[in-house]
């Protein structure tokens, strides 16, 4: 549900050895719910113990009681596309379920946190270890799409760690947005400083917002800090997006090579037809550049910039920034004739 932001892909539950594999996991009455790992307005994230093997899940407990037909409908599409993927880069779903009073969809526990917040606890951190994660989520990227299912929320946010031992076994996570798009897209929808210009202008779009939001997170990788801010409102931040107003800062990005640069713009291009597909982008020159040449940047001013970033975003977690249905059609309506 796209409404409800505290799906249990963003609760972590430390660091349990093994991940429970689809062949372990049994029937759901095998699951004792122990602790609350979460909660939000629609749900309440547990802990799935079980009984038989002490294999651990997570449980979102879906409160049937709040919620509309709408609420239910995209419950199921949400939990129509995950039964889908198989992906070892997206968390993974084994069941879902209901009785009189609640939903219940059994996941996967992701236990490393925020990709983000990891990263902002380096002592070193390369351009090369930047390239690395990028080359995860076109990877996964590449299979939401050729399934045409576009996630529609690519955010710091939804990039989890597996463990707490590996830096770049990526999750990708919460697919409360996430839709077939065999036609064109009309829902206004995303997170302000990571959706797509298409979205803002209220056109029909499909697969390239994702490459959009990549773009931004890339950017972010690289510089600390992200391409388009709201400094001065959300109001001036739809604006350069619109325009597609960006600039490399040297006091940043001056070690940074070229072909990143590039291939930034390639994926922050406002007009959705020239943006690359995953599999373009994976075929871009940044990723045939040598690895032991961008092992050697060091962007240690990026880890610096991105600390104070992730300090101000987590501060931010709680205002609900999320754009959706009637929210974003008043916000888009209370800006319009203030830009092109």
């Amino acid at each position: 549900m796209g409404a409800d932001q505290s799906s249990c892909f963003a609760c972590f539950e430390g660091d349990h050895g093994p991940y429970a594999d689809s062949h372990r996991y049994t029937t759901f009455e095998d699951l004792q719910l122990d602790k609350e790992l979460g909660h939000g307005a629609f749900s309440t994230v547990r802990l799935g113990i079980n009984r038989k093997n002490k294999d651990k899940f997570a449980v979102k407990v879906v409160h049937k009681s709040k919620l509309s037909k709408q609420d239910i409908d995209a419950l199921h599409v949400e939990v129509g596309i995950i039964s889908k993927l198989r992906h070892p880069h997206v968390v993974k779903y084994f069941d879902f379920t209901q009785d009189r009073s609640h939903y219940y969809i059994v996941l996967e526990v992701v236990a490393g946190g925020e990709l983000f917040d990891r990263i902002v606890q380096r002592v070193y951190y390369s351009e090369k270890e930047a390239r690395d994660l990028v080359w995860v989520l076109l990877d996964v990227l590449h299979h939401l799409h050729g399934k045409k299912i576009a996630h529609r929320d690519l955010k710091p946010e939804n990039l989890l760690l597996k463990s707490t031992h590996n830096d770049h076994d990526i999750k990708l996570a919460d697919f409360g947005f996430a839709t077939e798009a065999k036609k064109p897209l009309r829902d206004l929808c995303g997170t302000p400083a990571y959706v797509a210009p298409e979205i803002i202008r209220e056109k029909p779009y499909g697969l390239e917002v994702d490459m959009w939001s990549c773009g931004v997170i890339v950017f972010i990788l690289l510089g600390g800090y992200p391409p388009f801010d709201d400094a001065n409102g959300v109001a001036d931040m739809y604006a350069q997006i619109k325009k597609g107003a960006f600039t490399f800062d040297d006091r940043y990005w001056s070690s940074v090579s070229g072909e990143a640069k590039l291939f930034i713009k390639s994926l922050l291009n406002v007009d959705p037809s020239k943006r690359p597909s995953a599999a373009a982008a994976m075929n871009h020159d940044w990723f045939t550049k040598h690895a032991t040449e961008l092992s050697t940047t060091d962007l240690s001013e990026t880890i610096s910039n991105m600390k104070k970033w992730n300090a101000r975003r987590k501060l931010k977690g709680g205002i609900k920034a999320v754009m959706a249905g009637n929210n974003l059609k008043n916000k888009l309506a209370g800006m319009r004739g203030t830009s092109g």
